[in-house]
């Protein structure tokens, strides 16, 4: 028994070792094969990440992994991402595996996962699809074959998404959440394959949307005839969310195209299949919903798909005297008539048509009835459509589960025909477009997520042959009242042929807030994700002329506002605008534009006579651009050039990126030092000026911005007969290096300087010539930094008094000294001899005394006291 245990151990351990290591012998042929196959069939590059082997996945069959498989097509593609697999599983037999490499590998199935395929025509019919090699020929040497075989018995696509865009048609379909499988034995001429679907449908014709995530799901039986090409429709089932649908017929390949024989119908006529096909979100519950009447499509297509022609088909829908009414509802919708039919009778697409006969309701007394014809869908389409009928707009959301926080009011009437055909709308020629009615809304109320309401009093469209007018609208939301009349150029353009809206409007308002029209995130969605950027439409393209006694802006209070706005190309062009504001006027020219990826703007202003302290105050960006002005009063006349990013979401300017400049005229202004740190500390440091006396009347300053810095040129003043001039510059950022320099009169510089200047002649006094002073204003505005050169000026000023000084004492002294020595001289030669030699001194000694006496007196040193004669000698 032990030597049986150790020998089925042994084998055990083998079986495991084989089953690892055999993938790791064979991983490189297998990357060979699948390159080989992509090589010689499709034109394209693909690429993929990697491919292994499993025998355990899949025992006893083995399942060889391909991750990340990429093919991306060539021209006139180029580029272009065809085909995005994440995971591709092959399954075949293990033996496959030792196959040598003239040897094809039998793949019996296959699952795929978190795929995307896109298919797209372009505009010369041309699918991006076909990449198979053209040069492939059937007769290939004898022996050999593809590298791989598909001997399919099952397989599975799981979470895909599948892309379709015709660039003609601009028809666009895009199924997501895509799951398919299928069985059958492939291998057989004659087989069922057994298939089941399901995904989420969206579809898109030109600019309108038709189904957005509509459920989906087949489950379908359908007999395959290989040799003879045939497709037949046997046991099936569909769903359009929930409306079903049943096939029968079959589908032929032909040489060129396809043969059609189908027929398809809903299996029953409970008007729950209208409702059914319409996704639950706008629907809700359908349970418990009481209904009359009928609903039916029904419909079939028979005859060849080719270059030339189509099958011919009829699709009819029909609703006859219907009606439904919600469990929890008070109103029901009664006598719905619908008789809609899509049909060509001729196999060519042009002759397509669409009779939309009849469609009507009604909810209490209000009755509402269409009817429309499509014709010559392809080459030009001419519609004619008619539309009548009173609505209670109230009544829809007690008849129909509208989910509104609140409910909608207001009486809504229409009597509108309109005929006209598609190349008129793209040429704009509105004379061969007739319209004839109008459309009129009154005491219509609509409140958002927010609680942001917009109440229509009245607004009156009026359609005629070659525009439509907006005769009427008055309106209010939030703190907003607005009176509005204008004209649509090419509203038919727009709403059919993605045409930007053309338009010329007027607008008047007593009150206009601005916030009130800002867009806002739901209450919901606020939290979840961020406000989007503010985007200027791309397809407005009109004028708008405004008028409102008042406008509030922020924290702002505009008066008397006027002007022009020009809207096109994403860029909002504002002309002439005017308005009162801090007890002056603001006129404004520029635009602003949100085309590129960071929005922008580029404005011209006129300030005229506007109060100094409120404009640099209120105004971030004024803020920003001259923080020192906030303790000026008085008024000021100003230009300014400006221009620079807006934050995508406020708008507002990024200060970081502004440029421009600024030149103003001060009027009747004068100082408040305590408005500002930085005058204060500069008023409290300098003793000989009162900055609260200085008269900035008529003032002139110009100062220029760019990246985030403000430099300003000199600024001359006066203040008395003191001259200072200011110049320098400052940051976005509060930062600044400024310097102010001050041409002081030295009596302005203390007693000690006065006391000097009263021992100088009137005339030595006036040579003194005004003290030169610098400030150096450094930090910020909020903590600034002052240094003066004022100690060292008076200090050198000081000196110069005294050098002054002693320089007129000397002179003082020396005249002094000669008249002494010219009169002694003249006294000694008249006298007699005997005479001159009489006193206690000779005659030098005597001059030098004198002398010395009155320099004594000139410079007021007290005498010595004389010494005995025997001593001085």
């Amino acid at each position: 028994m032990k030597k049986a245990l150790k020998i089925a151990g042994i084998v055990l351990l083998i079986v495991i070792l084989a089953l690892v290591s055999i993938p790791l012998f064979f991983k490189d042929a297998v990357k060979r094969k699948i390159i080989a196959t992509i090589n010689e069939n499709v034109d394209a590059t693909v690429s993929f990440e990697d491919a292994g082997i499993s025998l355990f996945r899949n025992f006893p069959q083995a399942t060889i992994d391909i991750d990340k498989l990429v093919i991306i097509n060539k021209a006139p593609f180029e580029g272009d991402t065809l085909v995005s697999l994440g995971e591709v599983q092959l399954k075949m037999s293990v033996k496959e595996l030792f196959k040598g490499d003239n040897e094809p590998m039998n793949v019996e199935s296959f699952t795929t996962r978190n795929g995307i395929v896109n298919i797209v025509f372009n505009k010369d019919g041309i699918g991006n699809f076909d990449i198979a090699l053209k040069d492939k020929k059937d007769d290939d040497k004898p022996g050999e074959s593809d590298p791989l075989s598909l001997k399919i018995k099952e397989y599975k696509i799981e979470n895909y998404q599948f892309r379709y865009f015709d660039e003609q048609s601009k028809m666009r379909i895009k199924l997501d959440s895509l799951y398919h499988s299928g069985s059958g034995d492939f291998t057989a001429d004659k087989l069922d394959l057994v298939t089941k679907t399901a995904a989420r449908a969206s579809f898109d014709m030109d600019k309108s949307n038709f189904l957005n995530k509509l459920p989906i799901s087949l489950d379908a039986t359908i007999g395959i005839d290989t040799k003879n090409q045939t497709y037949t429709f046997k046991d099936n089932k569909a769903l359009i969310n929930k409306l079903p649908l049943e096939f029968s017929g079959m589908i032929k390949i032909l040489e060129e195209g396809q043969s059609y024989d189908v027929a398809f119908k809903t299996p029953s006529s409970d008007f729950k299949n209208f409702l059914g096909v319409i996704p639950s979100s706008y629907t809700g519950n359908l349970d418990g919903v009481k209904t009359t009447g009928d609903f039916t499509v029904s419909g079939f297509a028979k005859g060849n798909y080719t270059e030339t022609t189509i099958p011919k088909f009829n699709i009819a829908i029909a609703s006859n005297n219907a009606s439904f009414q919600y469990p929890d509802l008070p109103k029901s919708v009664r006598n719905i008539v619908i008789d809609t039919k899509i049909v060509n009778e001729t196999g060519t697409l042009n002759d397509t048509y669409v009779n939309l006969d009849k469609l009507s309701f009604a909810i209490d007394q209000d009755v509402f009835n269409a009817k429309a014809k499509i014709t010559n869908v392809v080459e030009n389409a001419l519609v004619d459509a008619e539309l009548r009928g009173t609505l209670n707009l109230a009544n829809l959301s007690r008849a129909y589960p509208i989910k509104l926080d609140k409910p909608l009011s207001g009486i809504l009437k229409a009597d509108v025909h309109s005929r006209f055909d598609m190349k008129s709308v793209e040429e704009s020629a509105y004379e061969r477009i007739y319209n004839q009615g109008d459309i009129d809304l009154s005491g219509f109320r609509y409140t958002d997520d927010n609680g942001k309401s917009l109440t229509i009093n009245r607004a009156i469209v009026q359609f005629n042959p070659s525009r439509v007018n907006l005769q009427q609208l008055s309106a209010a939301t939030g703190k907003s009242d607005l009176n509005a009349s204008g004209v649509l150029e090419n509203f038919y353009g727009f709403v059919f042929k993605d045409q930007n809206l053309k338009g010329n409007f007027t607008l008047k308002s007593n009150q206009l807030a601005v916030s009130d029209f800002m867009t806002e995130p739901s209450k919901e969605t606020a939290a979840q994700k961020p406000s989007e950027a503010v985007e200027i439409p791309a397809f407005l393209d009109c004028r708008l002329d405004v008028t409102a006694n008042t406008v509030l802006y922020d924290n702002l209070v505009l008066k008397n506002v006027s002007g022009t706005v020009i809207v096109k190309d994403q860029k909002a062009t504002l002309q002439n605008v005017k308005t009162n504001i801090f007890g002056g006027a603001i006129g404004l020219n520029g635009n602003v534009t949100t085309k590129g990826k960071i929005p922008s703007f580029d404005m011209d202003l006129s300030l005229s006579a506007v109060d100094i302290s409120q404009t640099f105050t209120q105004l971030d960006m004024m803020k920003n651009i001259a923080p020192i002005a906030g303790a000026v009063h008085g008024k000021l006349n100003s230009t300014i050039k400006v221009s620079g990013n807006l934050d995508p979401r406020e708008m507002t300017p990024d200060l970081k990126t502004i440029n421009g400049s600024l030149n103003s005229q001060l009027l009747s202004t004068t100082i408040n030092p305590s408005n500002s740190k930085l005058v204060s500390a500069l008023d409290n440091q300098l003793s000989f000026i009162d900055l609260n006396q200085i008269n900035l009347n008529d003032l002139k300053a110009a100062l220029t911005f760019e990246n985030g810095k403000v430099n300003l040129k000199p600024v001359n003043l006066k203040y008395k007969d003191i001259a200072l001039q200011f110049n320098g510059s400052h940051g976005f950022d509060q930062s600044m290096a400024y310097n102010v320099k001050f041409d002081v009169p030295a009596k302005y510089l203390g007693t000690q300087v006065n006391s000097l200047l009263t021992k100088l002649t009137p005339a030595d006094a006036a040579k003194i010539e005004s003290v030169p002073i610098s400030a150096n204003l450094t930090g910020n505005f909020s903590n600034p930094k002052i240094s003066t050169d004022m100690k060292q000026a008076v200090t050198n000023l000081t000196t110069q008094l005294v050098n002054a000084q002693k320089d007129k004492l000397i002179n003082q002294g020396t005249s002094a000294l000669g008249n002494i020595l010219n009169n002694v001289t003249k006294k000694d030669t008249t006298k007699p001899a005997q005479t001159q030699t009489q006193g206690t001194g000779t005659t030098k000694e005597n001059v030098t005394k004198a002398a010395q006496g009155v320099l004594n007196n000139i410079f007021n040193k007290p005498k010595k006291e004389e010494k005995p004669a025997e001593e001085k000698k």
